[in-house]
């Protein structure tokens, strides 16, 4: 999502939030960035063995109901969607202004697509009362990048 916003003090901002891929190190989970994925497979692995086995080993008179078959679905698609939920996201605030200098370039990262929203929400709406998108209080942080992201 990306949106220009007028700041208090008449200056362009553009704000963008993009969900983030690839994992960063958060300062409140390092020792968790640093493992592998390997256990995560290998559940992944088991469930499939499990499910294959309900469902390919079943005898022949045995009926399956709907409703059970619609559980197991249910369940195997829990994780991964909570998964892309949690995903973090990126929040940017960036201004060319005032003219001759580098402008300013903020940018945070918010664990949730439901945060980042609402992050999002409150950075313009900081801009528009103060012309700052972060009082200090939020994720955002003062970068100094002369390269914009506007998308082309």
């Amino acid at each position: 999502m990306m949106r220009v916003v007028r700041a208090a003090d008449r200056r362009t901002w553009w704000v963008r939030s993009r969900i983030s891929w690839t994992r960063r190190a958060m300062a409140d989970e390092f020792e968790h960035d640093m493992t592998d994925y390997g256990h995560g497979a290998i559940m992944l692995g088991i469930v499939v063995a499990l499910t294959l086995f309900v469902v390919f080993w079943t005898p022949a008179d045995v009926v399956i109901p709907a409703w059970f078959v619609l559980l197991i679905l249910l369940l195997l698609l829990v994780l991964p969607v909570s998964w892309a939920l949690q995903r973090p996201w990126i929040i940017t605030a960036h201004t060319d202004e005032p003219a001759g200098t580098e402008g300013e370039h903020w940018e945070g990262v918010v664990r949730g697509m439901i945060p980042a929203r609402e992050e999002t929400y409150q950075v313009v709406d900081d801009l528009k009362k103060t012309g700052s998108p972060d009082d200090g209080n939020g994720p955002l942080a003062r970068f100094q990048s002369s390269t914009p992201f506007r998308d082309s």
